[in-house]
């Protein structure tokens, strides 16, 4: 599976941004998925996540209530929206299965970068 994401930019704080996760193959639509970020210095982290089929959506406390992430299945697409972008989201956000980390290669990510 190659992932692609696209979307991200330069915001003012408070702004928005919608990411996107572009996948290739079969496989996109029997996996959960999840956003990552991972800004300059820090470990990579996961900030968003999404079952499968779309029903169920877990997100880190630091994003909770800004982010909305979904995903179209027939489009081998997710999405992740940004609200009340903070200074502190600041980051390259990458796209990945949690469970195929290390098998799925990592995008080359899409930088945001969230100006006060």
């Amino acid at each position: 599976v190659q992932l692609v994401e696209s979307g991200g930019g330069l915001v003012q704080a408070g702004g928005s941004l919608r990411l996107s996760c572009a996948a290739s193959g079969s496989t996109f639509s029997i996996n959960a998925m999840g956003w990552y970020r991972q800004a300059p210095g820090k470990q990579r982290e996961l900030v968003a996540a999404i079952t499968s089929g779309g029903g169920s959506t877990n997100y880190a406390d630091s994003v909770k209530g800004r982010f909305t992430i979904s995903r179209d299945n027939a489009k081998n697409t997710m999405y992740l929206q940004m609200n009340s972008l903070k200074p502190e989201d600041t980051a390259v956000y990458y796209c990945n299965a949690p469970r195929r980390v290390g098998v799925w290669n990592w995008g080359q990510g899409t930088q945001v970068t969230v100006s006060s």
